[in-house]
């Protein structure tokens, strides 16, 4: 990581790239996540994906990621104009927070990131950094998901219907089974992952940095095994970095297959996702057993080879009472394990916009805050911490301060706070679950 001795994340921004412009972002060349099961990219997780061009891509795969919006975006930044797309910084840079641009900038050396800024916009870019879902079965359905990417979500809704009475569901993630989310059946051949092949086997595989396979569940989709055996039967050929994300709570035999492939692999990296602990981990993703998931991760730290053990939090208005509990928990399997065995961090849910913090009162939002302060002064000098994970957990006390609206149109306060009260009685309905025995805290407001 480039940083100069002693340099803040806040130093090296205005050093590298502000020095470009005020808008600029590495991630809108370098990086991209791409799902192939719809055929839809974006430059990193937080802008709206959009669709790629099947045209394109039959004599170009490389256009999976080098779409004509993108380049018009990095023209944008050029100018030193802001995308709408990329809103998420936006708003955590005007309340003065540190940005996920500088992030996804810092990872690569100041030449690559002159190079980026200095070419014209039009031409192709090779990747350095993809993360790419080769489709959207899951076993998990996550309550701030939706059909669009697992498929025990779209179970839900073709047997239980719409979720009624939603009206700031603006993208309608809770209304249909989005099938154009997976328009190619399991049997069938899907001309992006094919494209995504033809691009890795030629010269992709010689030229990108890391590759970050997620999903739905990856390790349920029968590409992820095709690519590994790739690197079981290239061994050499290939430096490039390979990242799983997983829930860690896949069958058995795949946990063993996941271990087993990780010794072909130079340098992989796991990442899972959690925010809570216990039951309350288990409302929040539901199809999660947070006993087995635990156990998954001492295996993944003990059995498998890997380079890092990732955790992904969202918080929301679900967890954000209670985070400190599941930090606390980080650092005791750090303590056990290492510095990054686990690493975290805490990416800031805004969609559905009714489970943002931003919908709770006031004093909630103090409340978690404060403890959120509290945690951070008892463990800012901890050796096990990463300056990022600090830095994501003080951003997001400043968030909590400071951020009235999830997005830019999100609907008002109190008719967010009604679809919050509608969705979970469903959910609870639907999933055999209770919100009260699980965050009681967010029960008790509710009902207040």
């Amino acid at each position: 990581m480039p940083l100069k001795p002693g340099e803040t994340f806040r130093d090296y921004q205005k050093r590298v790239i502000d020095t470009k412009s005020k808008s600029w972002c590495a991630a809108k060349y370098y990086n991209a996540t791409i799902w192939l099961g719809s055929g839809m990219t974006t430059s990193c997780h937080h802008p709206p994906a959009h669709a790629i061009d099947l045209d394109k891509i039959r004599h170009n795969p490389s256009a999976l990621h080098n779409t004509d919006r993108k380049k018009y975006e990095r023209e944008q930044m050029q100018r030193g104009e802001r995308p709408s797309g990329c809103e998420y910084c936006w708003k955590l840079e005007d309340v003065g927070a540190q940005s996920d641009r500088v992030y996804k900038s810092v990872i690569y050396d100041d030449t690559a990131l002159d190079h980026a800024f200095r070419m014209p916009a039009s031409e192709n870019v090779n990747l350095k950094t993809l993360e790419i879902a080769f489709d959207r079965t899951c076993n998990f359905a996550c309550s701030y998901c939706n059909p669009a990417f697992s498929t025990t979500w779209v179970k839900d809704i073709k047997t239980n219907g719409a979720y009624q009475g939603l009206t700031t569901d603006g993208r309608n993630h809770f209304t249909h089974a989005h099938d154009g989310s997976q328009p190619y059946g399991r049997d069938e051949v899907n001309p992006y992952v094919e494209a995504f092949f033809r691009w890795w086997e030629s010269d992709l595989h010689a030229t990108l940095d890391e590759l970050r396979i997620t999903g739905g569940e990856p390790l349920m989709s029968p590409a992820l095994w095709r690519l590994l055996d790739w690197f079981k039967a290239n061994k050499g050929q290939s430096k490039t970095r390979i990242a799983i994300n997983t829930n860690l709570c896949a069958k058995p035999e795949l946990i063993d297959r996941l271990i087993q492939a990780s010794y072909d692999i130079e340098g992989l990296d796991i990442y899972t996702s959690a925010e809570a602990v216990g039951s309350r981990a288990e409302y929040i993703r539901d199809g999660m057993d947070w006993n087995q998931w635990t156990a998954n991760m001492e295996r993944m730290a003990t059995e498998a080879r890997l380079r890092g053990l990732h955790i992904m939090g969202t918080p929301s208005v679900l967890s954000i009472m209670r985070l400190t509990e599941f930090l606390d928990w980080c650092l005791s399997f750090k303590q056990q394990h290492g510095r990054d065995f686990p690493t975290f961090t805490l990416n800031i849910l805004r969609f559905p916009s009714f489970q943002s913090v931003t919908v709770l009162p006031q004093h909630m939002r103090t409340q978690a805050a404060q403890g959120l302060e509290e945690w951070l002064a008892n463990n800012k000098d901890n050796p096990l911490l990463h300056q990022m994970e600090l830095d994501h957990v003080q951003r997001l006390i400043e968030y909590l301060n400071t951020v009235d609206q999830a997005h830019a149109g999100a609907s008002p306060r109190d008719h967010l706070q009604t679809d919050l009260a509608k969705f979970l009685t469903q959910y609870d309905q639907r999933r055999n679950k209770n919100l009260t025995n699980s965050c009681s805290e967010l029960a008790d407001w509710l009902i207040s």
